[in-house]
């Protein structure tokens, strides 16, 4: 971060709170590099199943759960077979679609006398009609099209849904991509990070119509901006701090008394992108509801959030990712009467639906003796898919699709040649993607394949049964 304006001759846009600018640059980034997302980061939805099928299992016991109470309780039993009642389920944000699909693949499994999977309506909701357009053409829901309807709009004020009729709301890594301010106590003041763009000296020196990039970057010119070379990851911002303007800022009480725990000068997340769509699940569900699900990567640690030195945010390929702050997510969810809120370790739900342990691909990774920086980028890539080939003996996966998985353009010819080899080798029924769940079971069944690539059992226990990360991927839950 540059303060020095006199040398930034490059200057693109002035200060404005880095909520604006992050809303701003997002629309950039999914208009210029929308069809390129998984090259710059991944999700626990984009190919792997258990997420989606843990929610569907969590779906379909408290439906019928829920049924069958109402049931006991009429003097007119409400048998439990299709009716003309639909139940609305909603998924902020759908991806490239593979959660619903794997959702309603594993609902239509389980719901083996078809009293809960006919009467679903699936709706996926997306500021971005493209997003939408790609989400309903994953293979996989084709079977499944005439349950699910696109709905295109601002997710935190969704039109055409009316209130209290839905029946279930789920968004998987959405929250850290919605807006999100930077507040920190500054004397007797709350204030909040400003932000100014300028663009490197390097890039700068490339393009030679000046000022009509300036206009189409601040404008959002998509067109006039891709005739320019790419400059989301060339960037440079001057930060300062001003005064926050409660008027453009809810939930004032909520944020001021939650900042009473926190230290002067350290700045926490605010997420007001998650707060509206905690205020839209309010109007939209259900008073018998199943309830809201969003799943995230952050803290409701309060040591973790009074700490400076924690990561707030990343960037990936110019865009914002910030962590959520479960803990004043929690209590805005209370301030909005949705009280009955939940808080767990997302492997914890998808293994308690499992009833087993689980740990990601990545987990995994990092107990090799050989993990870390040490590695270069091609090393990295061979121990990634020799580990994928050992637990493939035994992996058997629901669905087939092959893994992406691009080769660097670094790695050596020779090396490059044996793992091409060994990545169309692969079956197209195992770990679905680098960011993945394996079960204790599966790690036990490819114990002796994992060991003879230099996995120790005793590593992979410990990690099996490791606490929580202090920033960590979890479900938040609330009705």
């Amino acid at each position: 971060m540059l303060q020095d304006a006199d040398a930034l001759p490059q200057l693109i846009g002035e200060y404005k709170p880095l909520d604006q600018w992050q809303i701003h640059l997002n629309q950039l980034f999914y208009g210029l590099r929308g069809d390129k997302l998984r090259s710059y980061y991944q999700t626990f939805a984009s190919a792997d199943f258990r997420l989606a099928h843990a929610l569907a299992a969590d779906y379909f016991e408290r439906v019928t759960k829920r049924e069958k109470t109402a049931g006991r309780q009429s003097s007119n039993p409400i048998p439990l077979t299709p009716h003309a009642s639909p139940l609305t389920v909603l998924e902020l944000g759908p991806g490239n679609g593979n959660l619903a699909a794997c959702f309603l693949s594993h609902l239509k499994t389980l719901d083996k006398e078809g009293t809960v999977y006919p009467r679903v309506r699936y709706v996926m909701v997306d500021w971005e009609e493209s997003v939408l357009d790609g989400a309903l053409a994953h293979p996989d829901l084709t079977v499944h099209r005439d349950r699910v309807d696109l709905l295109c709009g601002s997710i935190d004020h969704i039109t055409g849904v009316t209130d209290g009729t839905v029946d279930r709301i789920m968004c998987n890594e959405l929250w850290n991509d919605l807006p999100t301010k930077l507040l920190a106590k500054h004397g007797g003041e709350v204030e909040e990070e400003y932000l100014r763009p300028n663009l490197s000296e390097l890039l700068h020196a490339k393009i030679e119509d000046w000022s009509s990039f300036v206009r189409a970057f601040q404008e959002k010119n998509l067109d006039e901006l891709k005739t320019f070379p790419p400059f989301l990851d060339e960037l440079v911002w001057e930060k300062e701090y001003r005064k926050v303007e409660w008027k453009d800022l809810p939930y004032r009480k909520t944020i001021v008394d939650f900042l009473q725990a926190i230290d002067q000068e350290v700045l926490v997340p605010v997420n007001v992108g998650a707060f509206a769509t905690l205020k839209e699940a309010k109007r939209l569900l259900a008073p018998d509801a199943i309830g809201f699900s969003a799943f995230d990567a952050g803290t409701a640690d309060m040591n973790v959030l009074n700490d400076p030195e924690k990561p707030c945010y990343g960037q990936f390929g110019g865009q914002y990712s910030f962590m959520i702050n479960f803990a004043l997510v929690d209590a805005v969810a209370k301030h909005l009467g949705l009280k009955q809120t939940t808080f767990e370790p997302q492997r914890e739900f998808v293994g308690r639906s499992l009833n087993t342990n689980v740990i990601t691909l990545m987990d995994l990774l990092a107990t090799h003796p050989s993990a870390g920086p040490k590695l270069q980028v091609w090393e990295q890539d061979k121990l990634v898919l020799k580990t994928i080939r050992a637990l493939n003996e035994t992996f058997e996966s629901p669905y087939r699709r092959r893994l992406e998985f691009p080769l660097g353009a670094t790695m050596p010819p020779d090396e490059r040649e044996t793992l091409g080899v060994i990545l169309r080798a692969l079956k197209d029924n195992g770990i679905p993607d680098t960011v993945a769940y394996v079960t204790e079971e599966e790690l036990t069944r490819a114990q002796i394949d994992l060991e003879e690539i230099g996995y120790e059992s005793d590593a992979i226990s410990m990690a099996l049964s490791a606490p929580p990360s202090p920033v960590e991927y979890c479900h938040f839950a609330c009705r």
